[in-house]
């Protein structure tokens, strides 16, 4: 399968939580601020990706779709909106819910990850904004027919796979994830029913736990620790 290589990168607490919410305004709160950026910039790769809700909150910026109904019924092909882009933003949003003021975030273009149910008003407002969408499945996303489709239509070697929890789950229970980087903070959370690490859904079909090889761990800022890990793969 040609398909991009698999990084997910991530910050969790003791207990491997990713939520930060319960924790990031105490006064010692801000000594991990920018930690996760940081060691994001130390990887080498063209694109990342993130679930709805994560984008919906922090980079969205609470725009709210503007759907109009096409003229003309729209295909469920492949849209590229800039064929020039060299860096991409990758939107999980199953049925077409974000809302975008341009067809770029953080100077990375966006690439909308989509299922066949979603509407031609959406795909229209989409194509109107010059955002890139691909189909992968007709009502639930199939991530390894994703990664195949961003290798085959854009230049995505590397892709950094940054969460939530139910995501990075979904991808580690498919056998996509090839290295974790993992920024393991002095923190425990213990807040219940708090979102994970990797999360497999209920609806999903849980296949056999996976194991990781340590390949490094350093000691970085404020008594974190950076571990760096390569998944064994299952004929080792």
């Amino acid at each position: 399968m040609n398909r991009p290589k698999v990084i997910c990168h991530m910050l969790t607490t003791l207990d491997g939580k990713i939520i930060t919410e319960h924790w990031r305004n105490e006064p010692w709160g801000k000594n991990y601020d920018g930690l996760f950026e940081k060691y994001h910039e130390t990887f080498d790769s063209e694109a990342w990706i993130l679930g709805r809700v994560s984008l919906e909150k922090d980079f969205s910026g609470g725009v709210q779709p503007e759907p109009v109904e096409p003229e003309q019924p729209i295909t469920r092909e492949p849209f590229i909106g800039n064929p020039d882009a060299k860096s991409f933003a990758i939107a999980v949003d199953r049925q077409g819910k974000l809302g975008w003021d341009s067809n770029e975030t953080g100077g990375d273009h966006i690439i909308e990850l989509l299922t066949e149910e979603v509407s031609d008003a959406y795909l229209n407002y989409l194509q109107k904004r010059k955002i890139s969408y691909l189909f992968a499945g007709k009502d639930e996303l199939d991530f390894t027919v994703a990664l195949e489709q961003l290798a085959k239509l854009f230049p995505i070697k590397t892709l950094m796979l940054e969460g939530g929890g139910h995501l990075n789950g979904s991808f580690l229970n498919e056998g996509l994830i090839d290295e974790l980087s993992l920024l393991l903070i002095p923190v425990a959370d213990g807040t219940a029913q708090t979102t994970s690490l990797f999360e497999v859904g209920k609806h999903q079909h849980k296949r056999a736990a996976s194991l990781f090889k340590l390949e490094e761990v350093k000691q970085v800022e404020a008594g974190t620790l950076w571990m760096r890990y390569r998944i064994e793969k299952a004929d080792k």
